[in-house]
């Protein structure tokens, strides 16, 4: 009984402390937010706070893994919506990329994280890519099943089509394409790569 009281606080103050940093990171940025801070925000002292997380990059690494979930689940709820599997597809992506934009545009602090995070090559954003993939899998497996999709592999298909829409949802690529007038929008790249698995 002692032990799950024990557990129980040790995960609470995990929580506190990863919503804590995560709003001193949304709002000052990443880099210019030190440990000291988050402690000093929450009342503890910084040695506390590394009893729970041995630096800041391992807090930053807790919060990316827990945006990355979110957007599963976002894209775990499209799937499953009673629609063909093409038009599931669509809208997975469509949503990631609107979900990139939004946080690019009007969230630059939290881009500035994403950003840390790719460039740092966690293993989170591989977890992540995965995971996704699976989505994607599943989906061109069902469509293949229903006749909406030719017969083929199905995970690799669904890294191929992740990989040929990277423009769409990969943060510094979005950076890079967006408002630029030479480039295919959102709504063609998908209708492109969903035109290729059939």
């Amino acid at each position: 009984m002692a032990e799950a009281a024990q557990d129980s606080a040790r995960q609470e103050n995990i929580e506190r402390i990863l919503e804590t940093a995560e709003r001193l990171f949304r709002h000052y940025g990443y880099n210019k937010t030190t440990v000291a801070d988050i402690a000093r925000e929450l009342g503890m002292s910084p040695a506390n706070v590394y009893r729970f997380f041995a630096s800041k990059e391992q807090i930053h690494q807790a919060i990316c893994g827990r945006m990355l979930t979110a957007s599963l689940e976002l894209n775990r709820s499209i799937a499953a919506q009673p629609l063909g599997a093409a038009e599931r597809l669509r809208r997975c992506v469509l949503a990631q990329n609107k979900l990139t934009v939004e946080t690019m545009l009007d969230e630059q602090k939290v881009h500035e994280m994403v950003i840390v995070a790719i460039e740092r090559d966690w293993h989170v954003i591989d977890k992540y890519i995965d995971q996704l993939h699976l989505i994607y899998a599943d989906l061109i497996e069902e469509g293949i099943k229903t006749g909406e999709f030719a017969k083929q592999d199905a995970a690799l298909a669904a890294r191929c089509f992740g990989a040929a829409l990277v423009t769409l949802c990969h943060p510094q690529q979005v950076a890079q394409c967006l408002m630029k007038e030479n480039r295919a929008t959102a709504e063609q790249l998908v209708d492109f790569a969903i035109q290729a698995l059939k």
